[in-house]
């Protein structure tokens, strides 16, 4: 935490606002390390922390006592930021690099897969803390057990991570146990196709577990073919498994399942007992923007039910109407769904059509496209929009802007609807709208 003068050491975040990076930086932080971030939002939970946060990216935001510059992933190279603590001979490091080296002092487990990996963390973590083994918690969410933050810092030595597998970050990191949930087509703006995913957990299985535990989803394709690669112990799961009927959980869904399997035998692998995790996962209430509900009141005292969801992948928008309707059965469902970045909704657009045709819904409104800046080609932006997707399905509305599509709900709903609000953008900022405007 100290240079060879003595000072502490002062790291500098580039999009210290991200899921992921504000983690990290709460982590240094906590460490004793100085912390500085830049972003192009405000952020006042990290400011209310003693942080000083400037606003948008420049190279006079660095400041000049800056030792380490952590740059997100989704940062581009020529960044101002980046260039000028080259200029400066600052060390760099990008968010899974600087995290990679965090998992080697630590007896560390990884969650890793295209879908359930924020679930399952946290599931997990729940499970840890219930088994007395006080980890510290690096996660792509927010836990209300946590104090509705994304970071945990624990006493002892367990380290458990999100560890995700855009621009294979995940090869960074050295775990001691590797849950892998499943593997899917996703990222499409990085990889070629799903065997270029493949290859890249394959090389994260051979390379970085080494003699470490994988613990893998039997029943999902990809995953299960991982087995053939583990130099180390492989643990397996599956809705066979006689745990799949007892684990009771408070979240619906068959893939929030799946995601208490693969805890509960992560768990296992750390002498956890059985009683003990399964009241850990018992516990569980959701986090963040997965599967999050709550009643709302809107115009003339309607009262509506919001299911806030994080789901941005074919897969994921599928599995969570399905778990609505296993929760709700036959009430009237209305799904907004805000397709994140253009690149993800041109490479899988016919999944896309083909899943969103096939929902259970009652009302199907598509938003814009959230645009992710730096991830989007001006080109792809030409070929695909909202409006494009909607006109391939049936009965779907496109309703625009955030503002826009509020105004249709406020204008169309009759009261005691269950409304699911589906994105990784900034759709879930929909509710507040829809109170504002009532």
């Amino acid at each position: 935490m100290q240079t060879s003068q003595g000072k502490r050491k002062h790291i500098h975040f580039l999009g210290i606002g991200g899921i992921g990076v504000s983690s990290l930086a709460r982590y240094f932080l906590s460490e004793g390390f100085i912390v500085t971030g830049s972003d192009v939002a405000s952020c006042p939970e990290l400011a209310k922390l003693g942080i000083k946060i400037f606003q948008g990216h420049s190279a006079e935001n660095l400041p000049p006592e800056t030792d380490i510059l952590i740059y997100s992933n989704a940062v581009l190279p020529d960044n101002p930021e980046i260039m000028e603590a080259k200029k400066r001979k600052i060390e760099v490091k990008s968010y899974p690099e600087a995290l990679g080296e965090i998992t080697r002092k630590y007896y560390t487990i990884a969650v890793s897969g295209t879908h359930g990996k924020s679930t399952t963390t946290a599931m997990l973590s729940l499970v840890m803390e219930e088994g007395g083994l006080d980890p510290t918690v690096i996660i792509g969410t927010k836990l209300k057990e946590f104090g509705n933050l994304n970071f945990k810092k624990g006493r002892s030595n367990y380290l458990l991570i999100e560890a995700d597998e855009w621009k294979a970050a995940l090869l960074n990191y050295d775990p001691d146990i590797a849950v892998i949930t499943n593997i899917e087509e996703d990222h499409l703006d990085f990889y070629k196709d799903i065997d270029d995913i493949f290859d890249t957990f394959q090389k994260y299985i051979t390379e970085n577990l080494q003699k470490g535990v994988l613990v893998t989803n039997a029943d999902d394709y990809y995953a299960k073919q991982l087995v053939n690669y583990a130099k180390g112990k492989v643990v397996e799961y599956s809705l066979k498994d006689k745990d799949a009927s007892a684990i009771k959980l408070s979240v619906p869904g068959k893939h929030n399942i799946y995601n208490a399997l693969a805890s509960f035998r992560a768990a296992q692998e750390m002498s956890i007992k059985e009683k003990t995790a399964r009241e850990g996962l018992a516990k569980f209430k959701g986090s963040w923007r997965r599967f999050e509900e709550k009643i709302i009141t809107i115009s003339n005292g309607k009262r509506v039910r919001i299911i806030n969801d994080y789901a941005h992948h074919p897969t994921e928008v599928k599995t969570t109407i399905q778990a609505v309707r296993e929760k709700y059965g036959e009430r009237k469902v209305v799904a907004v769904f805000q397709p994140h970045q253009y690149e993800r909704t041109y490479r899988l657009f016919q999944q896309f059509k083909d899943v969103l045709s096939s929902l259970e819904v009652d009302v199907l409104l598509l938003a814009d496209i959230y645009t992710v800046e730096g991830r989007e080609s001006e080109e792809i932006k030409k070929k695909v929009s909202s409006a494009i997707l909607c006109n391939e399905v049936e009965d779907a509305v496109f309703s625009g802007n955030i503002e826009e599509t509020a105004n249709y709900l406020l204008k169309n709903l009759q009261g005691e609807e269950i409304v699911v609000i589906m994105g990784a953008g900034d759709i879930y900022n929909l509710e507040n709208y829809i109170t504002k405007r009532s």
